[in-house]
C-alpha cells in the first residue's frame, strides 16, 4: 500500500524515513521513491567503503528505480557514523551529488537529499546548512499524520536473520523425533502418526496454521528440508501456495530421477539451470523462473512473513546437522520479501558451518549479483484513492 506523506519539512520527513523502511538504517544510503506526493518504495544499500565504489552503487540505485513503474522523483538519505565535524560539512556529499545528477539524467526529480550523521543532520540542498549540521534533537518529532507506523522498528536490515532464543525442551523433543524418523522403515508407526503431514504439501500448509506445530511435525520438516528434492518445493510453496507446491514436488521427483541417471546430485543439476547451461537438464521453466524471481507474479506477502517466522523458530530449535536446508529456505524468503541484507546474513551462517553446502553457494552467487525479484517492481493494484 502506498503512503501519503504529509511532512511539513525536511526535519519531519527525515524523522519518518525509519518508519517507511521499517528499521533504523545505519551506514546506509536510503532512497525513497515517489510518484507525485506518494511514496512507492524504499531502497537501501550499504555505504561504499571506497570512493571508487560510488559509481557502481549509484548505477545500481538508478537501475532499480528505472524498473519501478510510476516513479517520478526520489529523496536520497545518508545514514552514517561519521560526523559533520569530520568533514567540515555533510559526509558523503560526493556520493549524493553523483546520485542526484544521475537521477536527473534519468528523468527523476529530486525532492530533497538529506544526511543523518553522528553529530547532526541536514539537507545537501540547503545553502544555509551550518558546517556542523543541525541538532539531532530536532528529529525527535511526532510522525506525520496519515502514516501507519510500525509498533516497533527492527534493529536494522539484518534483524530478520536473527534467530529467536531456542526452547530447550522443544529442541530436545525435536531431536528425539528426528532420530526416530531417521531410524524408521517405510511402514513405521511414526509415519502413521504424521498422517496427512507425510505429504510435504500438507505439511507446509499445517506449519503455516496459527497453532504451534508439534515436535514431530517440525522434525519431519527439518528432515525433508535437508533433502534438495523436497527443500525447494516447500520453499516455493511457502511463497506461492499449495498448487505451486504440488507442481514443484512433482517436478522434483522427475529432477531426482534425471540427476540419478546422470550420476550427479540434485543441487548440481539445479546449478546448471541457474547458470543457463544444459538444456536437457533443466528444472521446468515456470518453477525455475519462480525460484529466480523472473516473473511479475507476486507471492503472497502474508504467507512469506508467516513462513519466515515459522522457519526461523524451527531452525532455532534444530540440531546443527539439520540447519543448512531450512536456513537456505529462510534466506530465499527474506530475498523474496526484499530483505537482501538479511538473506545474505543467513547464507553466511550456512556457509560458515558448512562451506560446501551447494544451495547456499548457489543462492550466494545469484543474490550477490544484486539480483532482485521482478515482483518487487510489479505495482500492486491501488485499492483506494484516499
Amino acid at each position: 500500500m502506498t503512503t501519503i506523506i504529509r511532512a511539513g519539512s525536511a526535519q519531519e520527513f527525515l524523522a519518518l524515513v525509519p518508519r517507511l523502511a521499517g528499521f533504523m538504517p545505519a551506514q546506509s544510503l536510503v532512497c525513497v521513491a515517489f510518484e507525485g506526493r506518494r511514496t512507492l518504495g524504499v531502497l537501501r544499500h550499504d555505504l561504499p567503503r571506497r570512493s571508487r565504489d560510488r559509481t557502481a552503487l549509484v548505477s545500481a540505485v538508478i537501475s532499480s528505480l528505472c524498473r519501478m513503474p510510476g516513479v517520478d522523483a526520489i529523496a536520497p538519505v545518508v545514514y552514517t557514523d561519521e560526523g559533520f565535524a569530520d568533514h567540515g560539512g555533510a559526509p558523503e556529499r560526493r556520493l549524493v551529488e553523483l546520485l542526484c545528477r544521475r537521477a536527473a539524467e534519468a528523468g527523476f526529480g529530486v525532492r530533497d537529499a538529506l544526511c543523518r550523521a553522528a553529530d547532526g543532520w541536514g539537507s545537501f540542498l540547503d545553502a544555509e546548512l551550518p558546517s556542523g549540521g543541525r541538532p539531532l534533537e530536532e528529529l525527535d518529532v511526532v510522525p506525520a499524520r496519515g502514516l501507519h507506523p510500525h509498533d516497533e522498528l527492527a534493529e536494522g536490515p539484518w534483524a530478520p536473520a536473527r534467530l529467536p532464543e531456542p526452547d530447550e525442551h522443544r529442541a530436545a523433543a525435536i531431536a528425539r523425533e528426528l532420530r526416530r524418523i531417521e531410524r524408521a522403515d517405510a511402514g513405521d508407526t511414526i509415519f502413521r502418526a504424521l498422517g496427512d503431514d507425510v505429504d510435504p504439501v500438507e505439511l507446509v500448509e499445517r506449519l503455516l496454521a496459527p497453532r504451534a506445530s508439534s515436535a514431530l511435525r517440525r522434525a519431519w520438516f527439518l528432515h525433508l528440508a535437508s533433502r534438495p528434492v523436497f527443500r525447494d518445493g516447500m520453499m516455493l510453496q511457502f511463497a506461492f501456495g499449495p498448487v505451486v507446491g504440488a507442481a514443484a514436488h512433482d517436478d522434483a521427483v522427475d529432477l531426482a530421477e534425471r540427476a540419478e541417471a546422470q550420476g550427479e546430485s540434485v543441487d548440481a543439476l539445479i546449478r546448471r539451470e541457474f547458470a543457463g547451461h544444459g538444456p536437457g537438464l533443466e528444472v521446468s521453466e515456470f518453477l525455475s523462473r519462480l525460484m529466480l524471481g523472473r516473473t511479475g507474479l507476486q507471492p503472497d506477502r502474508a504467507r512469506l512473513e508467516r513462513a519466515l517466522v515459522v522457519v526461523r523458530e524451527v531452525v532455532a530449535d534444530a540440531p546443527a546437522s539439520h540447519r543448512s536446508g531450512p536456513l537456505c529456505i529462510a534466506a530465499w524468503l527474506c530475498w523474496a520479501l526484499g530483505r537482501g541484507s538479511a538473506a545474505g546474513a543467513l547464507l553466511d551462517a550456512v556457509l560458515t558451518a558448512d562451506p560446501d553446502y551447494s544451495m547456499a553457494r548457489l543462492l550466494e552467487q545469484y543474490l550477490g549479483t544484486g539480483a532482485l525479484p521482478d515482483w518487487a517492481f510489479t505495482r500492486p493494484p491501488r485499492l483506494d484513492e484516499a
